[in-house]
Formats: C-alpha cells, sequence, structure tokens
C-alpha cells in the first residue's frame, strides 16, 4: 500500500508531460519492469490526430512503430476494448483474433528486447482513449506479485494524461429536450417513428419533427449519425440500447 501511495503522489504532482514521463519510467522500475509506454488519444473536433505517446522502449522499435505508424495495428490496442482488467500480452489470443500481422509485430518486439507487457485500457466513449504497459525484456517474466500495483498505477497513470490533455470537463454544448431524448432512444433502439409514436402516445408528424430539430441542433443529417452522436454525449447510454437489444431478440426468438 505504500509503494502504490508513494507512487500515485509522483503523478498527481506530474504537471506536464515531462513530469509524466518521470513518474512513469520510476513506477516502473520500482514495480520491477524494464519499460513503459502510454498512450493517450482524444476522439473529439480539434484534437491532435498524434495524441500523446511516451515510453522509453528500445530506439529500434520506437522508430519502426513511428516510421510505420503501427498504432492502429497494434493488437494490444484493440484488446484495450475487450478486457475490463489489465492483461498480459501474452493472453492476446485469448481477447481478440490474432492476424498474421499481429503475431509478426510481437515477433518484431520481442527481437528488440520487448518479450512480455501487462497492459491497462481505459475508453471514454466520444472523448478519449489510451492505454498504459508495463513491459519486461526477453529473458525475464512479468513480477506476478506487482501485477495489481501495475493495475492501479496504469490507471492513475492514464487519468494523469486526461487531466494534462484534457482539462477540466465541461458539458456538450448541444442540449436535447426530453421529449427529443426519448425519441432519439427508441430511434437508437430500431423503432420507427410511427412505432415511437405509438409508444410515446404522440403523432408519427411530431416524433419525426422531435429527431428533425435533434438533428438540426446537432447539425447532422441523418437518424444513424444522430443516435451515434447521442451515444458519445451521453444523451444516451449503452445499457439503455444493447441490453433491450438482447432482450427484444430473446423474445421475437
Amino acid at each position: 500500500m505504500y509503494l502504490i501511495e508513494e507512487l500515485a503522489h509522483d503523478f498527481t504532482q506530474a504537471f506536464d508531460l515531462s513530469n509524466l514521463h518521470r513518474a512513469l519510467q520510476r513506477a516502473s522500475r520500482c514495480m520491477g519492469f524494464d519499460h513503459f509506454a502510454l498512450n493517450f488519444d482524444l476522439h473529439r473536433h480539434g484534437a491532435s490526430p498524434d495524441g500523446v505517446l511516451l515510453h522509453d522502449y528500445p530506439d529500434a522499435w520506437a522508430q519502426v512503430y513511428v516510421a510505420f505508424d503501427l498504432a492502429g495495428r497494434d493488437p494490444v490496442r484493440r484488446a484495450c476494448d475487450k478486457s475490463l482488467t489489465g492483461f498480459a500480452w501474452r493472453d492476446l489470443p485469448r481477447l481478440i483474433p490474432m492476424t498474421k500481422g499481429d503475431r509478426q509485430m510481437l515477433a518484431i518486439g520481442r527481437e528488440v528486447g520487448l518479450a512480455d507487457g501487462y497492459t491497462i485500457g481505459r475508453h471514454l466513449p466520444g472523448e478519449s482513449s489510451g492505454s498504459c504497459s508495463f513491459v519486461m525484456r526477453a529473458e525475464r517474466s512479468l513480477p506476478q506479485g506487482m501485477l495489481m500495483v501495475a493495475e492501479l498505477i496504469g490507471a492513475i497513470a492514464l487519468a494523469a494524461a486526461r487531466r494534462l490533455t484534457v482539462g477540466p470537463t465541461t458539458p456538450p454544448q448541444v442540449q436535447f429536450t426530453d421529449r427529443q431524448r426519448e425519441c432519439v432512444l427508441w430511434a437508437a433502439r430500431g423503432k420507427t417513428a410511427y412505432e415511437t409514436s405509438i409508444i410515446l402516445g404522440i403523432s408519427e408528424e411530431t416524433v419525426i419533427q422531435h429527431l428533425k430539430m435533434a438533428r438540426e441542433r446537432s447539425a447532422l443529417h441523418s437518424r444513424h449519425e444522430l443516435t451515434t452522436f447521442a451515444l458519445l454525449c451521453g444523451f444516451i447510454g449503452y445499457q439503455d440500447i444493447f441490453p433491450w437489444w438482447w432482450r427484444a431478440g430473446r423474445r421475437s426468438g
């Protein structure tokens, strides 16, 4: 517990990316890892397409990774969307389908000294995503007794990266009325304007107008864009849609 508190303090005191880099490097060594890497990307208009990438990987790997733009094909990043907790790289085939390119990437990483790692991912739909990895050289194994510490420190490091890049959170500039939100929700659940009108007890034309006004407020042109926008901005939640789809599918089956 003392180690976690000590390392966490470094991240709360990180006021720029250089401080964050030093805190990550110290944390990785204190936990018994050889390297670290943290990436944090913003998914909103006007955000830097490069995002934040901090690491102390071998130069040979860093040059290949950047030169060939491997971030978009990184299986470790993909696996972050499939796990609620941190995961070892050796467990990647259990989390995602592995392509030939994925295996080649991992093999090249091992050749330059990145044998296995433990990665913690975070994803905020509509805003940002990131991962923090602590990595071992080929001749060393993951420090099993430190993985829970790595889990907490990785989450704290990603929160620090978000604080340094996003700043204070603000409510979305676009606002829906309660009735507009209800119409968008039923549209996201796959209901037509007519079906929504029956459910809400209003006319079909009124439903059409509510959806039209919601699109105009959002500067969008289609129902699909509108429902995606509403999900990403938090007007409706994934839990409002996917469990309903599952239950509806069982009823129809």
